[in-house]
């Protein structure tokens, strides 16, 4: 769904993504910087801010740089949604062939892009920043950040050293119809992956945050790992979810059915009560639990089957869009 462009310029078109949230002392710099990144390359380009929700003086250091620079574009949010959704707003708003998110925080280095589409161009459709030498404390976000790597690489299959990084580049082919949700922004190669994308990692710089402060705190890994396991549930089971929910349901009416037979042997064999034993409460809740497992699965399939007929809403609502009626620069 786009909602704010008027169709695709181009084979080679950029479309540069920046969620921001209270970002008002890096914005100006950055601007500046990709802009004059972007105009070097030859290619028609265009520049998308999403405000966030910020609380701070954002929203008007975007306003100058529309003011200044027609082709720069913002889409301000009613409230603060999170990362994932800025960028799905982005998403929907861009009208490049190539996308390329970036952090605001001017951590990311605009001129890394031009490395991103060099690989682009030799036939990749994703291609992921590697923060190598990473800029962040050497616990909290650093080593937190390996372990989170290390899960998802191992439990997706997507072998990355650096999910988290802002700066990628992608082919729309392979992300056109991706929707996001959650934390779910980190997680686009893998969804690329699930369309036959060729994937690729280059490493990046990172420089130390100049103003402000990060947004993230150890909390965030645990959502990543929430996150992470709908992923694997959507790649295994999200076309037949009876697949999981029954097989957890028969294994617990398999459970129930043995302790029942177990019961009986204990009863007929050994001549043991069967109130003098467990076993009678642990298989009528397993029989339980397998029961409604199997419901439950019954009903997800009920839903996926809507969720496959009305995939046109959004995670986010719009205050103000700004220049979306200019062209690509070239």
């Amino acid at each position: 769904m786009n909602t704010g462009s008027s169709g695709h310029l181009g084979l080679d078109s950029i479309s540069v993504i920046i969620p921001v949230y209270n970002e008002e002392r890096s914005i100006a710099l950055l601007v500046e910087r990709l802009f004059s990144i972007l105009g070097g390359l030859g290619r028609a380009f265009e520049v998308i801010a999403v405000n966030d929700g910020s609380i701070d003086g954002s929203m008007s250091e975007l306003r100058k740089a529309a003011t200044a620079r027609p082709e720069f574009k913002v889409v301000s949010l009613a409230r603060n949604y999170g990362q994932t959704a800025a960028v799905m707003a982005g998403l929907d708003h861009a009208r490049g062939e190539i996308i390329v998110p970036i952090d605001a925080d001017l951590q990311n280095d605009p001129a890394d892009i031009p490395l991103l589409l060099a690989k682009i161009e030799e036939g990749y459709d994703v291609v992921s920043g590697w923060r190598k030498e990473r800029k962040d404390h050497a616990i909290r976000r650093n080593f937190m950040s390996w372990v989170a790597n290390w899960l998802i690489s191992w439990i997706s299959g997507v072998h990355l050293h650096d999910y988290g990084c802002s700066l990628k580049a992608y082919r729309r082919a392979v992300i056109g119809h991706v929707r996001l949700y959650g934390e779910m922004h980190r997680f686009v190669p893998i969804y690329a992956s699930w369309y036959g994308a060729r994937i690729t990692e280059i490493v990046v710089r990172h420089h130390p945050r100049a103003h402000g402060t990060s947004n993230y705190g150890l909390e965030r890994v645990l959502k990543v790992l929430l996150d992470l396991i709908v992923v694997r549930f959507l790649d295994r089971f999200l076309g037949k979810p009876i697949y999981l929910f029954g097989g957890f349901g028969l294994l617990w009416l398999a459970i129930a059915f043995a302790a029942m037979f177990y019961v009986f042997y204990l009863k007929i064999f050994e001549g043991l009560s069967m109130i003098q034993t467990p076993l009678p409460a642990l298989a009528a809740m397993s029989l339980m639990m397998g029961v409604t497992s199997i419901l439950i699965g019954l009903l997800a399939e009920i839903v996926v089957r809507i969720y496959f007929e009305a995939r046109s809403q959004l995670i986010y609502h719009i205050r103000e869009e700004i220049n979306f009626d200019q062209t690509l620069k070239i």
